[in-house]
């Protein structure tokens, strides 16, 4: 037999020896024993056959152990080991693959990645757990990219250009080969990836948009938005058919709706707002009881099933709010003027009327196509100058509407103590508000504050959604079961229960988790202990990974935070299209009709739960950057913040003043030689035993800003 012979021979053997045992871990010694090897030619041999096997990617290698990649494995004798799920790149830099079905998050090492991005759609293999050791896979193939635009910097060559895209996005440079070569160099374009061959680090691709020089604030915010498949403007046939819409109200739409104008109705909004999708109308009764209105612009008048219109909405789903500019669902004909519930004039609502006793007990409730008059626009400032005179006897300039005012908001409050007696979850996510110059940079960063005007409408509109959800999910469920738009939210994985208990246990707050009553009193304590605090965002978002996200869809499973059976979207139709498909399906159903096709609804409602999250993405890429811009011009200033973070690259500080977070890198620690220590959130000298610790207090001065990648570095004040 000649070498060539014995190079076949051996290559089939070697396989089958990790075909037989495809979840075992071989070194290269190992597979000499296991075929009874001891020809030293004929071991070089197999060394070199699961060298070549490892670079095909038939076989996967982790130090000195190889085992068959996850795709050559017998699907049908071990399917059980596969799951899809999301991709999740922690800051720590450490990669998790989150399970779509709700169990254990599993720990993807770097060499499994197969060019996985954060938040793509993946299949893993799952290997074998070991003893007292989190779930370890492989990924074995990419469903989903999360996104295949990318914005970067080009940067031109003698044959070709590369573009350099924001690594926490794509850390790698993706090539072009061919292009207009009259862009400019330097110049940030969106660049669409067309190939990745699966043995390659480099990503080809195709320059789809110029869009100016980095820096200018239109080129960024343009950039979020088409990096992340969002659109900038509407299509020519979208503005003709709005230009064509009448604000006219016919006599005979006037006759075929409830008139509510007698009723005193107000809007409270944010004063910069322009669309105005919900109103507020109170009316004291004979038998001193409240009929409370809750009014929602009936966008489903003016946007009519598959015109152009309607179409462009579904599409984008949903709003999109960046730092200076909002991106609406609807022309701004149609958001900003014919379905705005503006003061002064009469508009077309959906509205939900309940009756109230002085102790917020509901007696009765209708829901009517209808119509009202705004008395008066508030801003959310002028309502809560009324609330607090009541609640607090401050001083505040007297309105007609205060009485009403006064009144809903004693109503709203017991209904919020109800709710969160029942089990429903603080969650408190703190929201960023940027002051800008005419230019469009920002001056000034504050956090938005929750007040007692935010939380009455608040009440009023989660009672509605709630109401909407009943009228159809528990009351037509008794004779048939109809399919209809839910927002659901799931119950907490106990897996992960377990592991925020571990992690805010180190940080010397308790959660018990015995029941849920005790683990929402938990959370709920928690949330109020660490608002204002830096590791305030952290411990929320980790806390809401216990969780699934809320999402839409015609399964109703309840809301597990809200501790709603039945809930759903009703009172934002003009910046939610889940919002506008609820109201067709109400009406579609109190007028009698048959059930809607559930596939097909699922559908919408699986592409409208996609769009909100690239718009909350692209929301809060916008921040960080306008963030990265306001800590630009202040290198070397100091300030003192709180370590919300540690990772292998060092620990994130964020500044008490502005809310502005950065890295202070270890290498600029040079005092000592710090090491991650993981498990207790905190990073530690090898030599002093000097430690900085998640929500220690530290001063820190500006370091660098990297505009592009959206990055801000610190360096503590004490270790320079």
């Amino acid at each position: 037999m000649n070498d060539r012979e014995n190079f076949i021979g051996l290559d089939k053997k070697v396989l089958t020896v990790f075909a037989q045992n495809a979840l075992g871990d071989f070194s290269i010694k190992k597979v000499y024993g296991i075929l009874g090897i001891r020809n030293r030619q004929l071991k070089d041999m197999i060394k070199a056959i699961i060298k070549n096997m490892a670079a095909e990617n038939i076989l996967v290698k982790e130090g000195s152990q190889y085992h068959l990649h996850p795709q050559y494995v017998n699907k049908e004798t071990n399917s059980k080991h596969y799951t899809i799920g999301i991709v999740d790149i922690a800051r720590s830099g450490k990669f998790f693959v989150i399970p779509e079905d709700g169990s254990e998050d599993i720990r993807i090492k770097s060499s499994n990645t197969s060019q996985a991005l954060n938040g793509d759609t993946v299949k893993v293999y799952v290997f074998p757990r070991r003893k007292g050791k989190k779930r370890e896979g492989q990924i074995v193939s990419i469903e989903k990219r999360k996104r295949e635009t990318f914005a970067g910097i080009i940067k031109k060559r003698k044959d070709l250009a590369l573009v350099q895209c924001d690594e926490n996005e794509l850390p790698y440079m993706v090539m072009v080969l061919k292009y207009d070569t009259s862009i400019e160099d330097g110049s940030k374009v969106i660049v669409r990836i067309t190939d990745w061959k699966p043995s390659s680090n480099q990503p080809f691709g195709e320059i789809v948009k110029v869009l100016g020089m980095p820096g200018d604030n239109d080129v960024e915010m343009q950039s979020i938005l088409l990096a992340n498949d969002l659109p900038i403007d509407f299509p020519d046939a979208v503005k003709k058919e709005a230009g064509k819409l009448s604000s006219r109200i016919t006599k005979k739409e006037i006759s075929l709706r409830k008139d509510y104008r007698d009723m005193i109705t107000f809007t409270i909004d944010p004063k910069d707002a322009k669309d105005f999708d919900d109103a507020i109308s109170f009316k004291l009764l004979e038998n001193n009881n409240y009929l409370i209105g809750v009014h929602i612009a009936d966008v489903s008048y003016y946007v009519q099933p598959d015109s152009e219109i309607d179409k462009e909405a579904y599409n984008r789903a949903t709003s999109i709010y960046l730092v200076d500019r909002t991106v609406p669902m609807l022309p701004e004909k149609l958001c900003n003027e014919l379905c705005s519930l503006r003061e002064g004039e009469d508009s077309l609502t959906y509205s939900v009327v309940f009756e109230f006793t002085p102790k917020a007990e509901i007696v009765s409730y209708s829901i009517d196509k209808s119509i009202i008059h705004s008395n008066k626009r508030f801003t959310y400032e002028q309502a809560q100058a009324i609330i607090s005179a009541s609640e607090y006897g401050t001083y505040y300039q007297p309105s007609p509407y205060s009485p009403q005012i006064t009144l809903l908001w004693k109503v709203a409050k017991i209904l919020r103590e109800e709710r969160f007696k029942l089990g429903a979850i603080k969650f408190d996510s703190p929201e960023f508000q940027f002051d800008l110059d005419e230019q469009k940079r920002p001056i000034a960063v504050h956090v938005k504050e929750s007040n007692e005007a935010h939380w009455m409408i608040e009440e009023f509109m989660l009672l509605a959604n709630k109401t909407i959800a009943e009228e159809i999910g528990k009351k037509l469920k008794k004779k048939d079961a109809k399919t209809f738009v839910y927002r659901v939210h799931d119950e907490p994985n106990p897996d992960k229960v377990e592991t925020f208990k571990t992690f805010v246990e180190k940080l010397g707050y308790k959660i018990n988790n015995s029941t849920r009553d005790n683990l929402v009193r938990s959370y709920n304590n928690l949330f109020e202990k660490v608002k204002g605090k830096a590791t305030q965002t952290l411990i929320g978002n980790i806390a809401l990974r216990t969780m699934s996200k809320a999402y839409y869809t015609t399964d109703n499973i309840g809301h597990y935070g809200l501790a709603f059976d039945y809930y759903t979207h009703f009172t934002s139709p003009i910046r939610r299209y889940p919002d506008l498909m609820v109201h067709r399906l109400l009406s579609y159903y109190l007028s009698g009709g048959e059930n809607a096709d559930q596939k097909q609804y699922e559908e919408y409602c699986k592409h409208c739960s996609e769009m909100e999250r690239k718009a909350a993405d692209a929301e809060h890429e916008s921040v960080k950057y306008k963030q990265a811009e306001f800590l630009a011009d202040k290198i070397g200033e100091r300030f003192n913040g709180e370590v919300s973070g540690v990772s292998k690259w060092g620990i994130y500080v964020m500044i008490d003043e502005n809310k502005c977070e950065g890295l202070v890198k270890m290498t600029s620690l040079k005092d000592d030689f710090y090491a991650l220590d993981e498990d207790n959130y905190q990073i530690i000298g090898t030599e002093t035993g000097n430690t900085y610790q998640l929500g220690q207090k530290v001063t820190i001065r500006v370091q660098s800003v990297n505009m592009l990648k959206k990055q801000i570095n610190f360096q503590l004040v004490d270790t320079e």
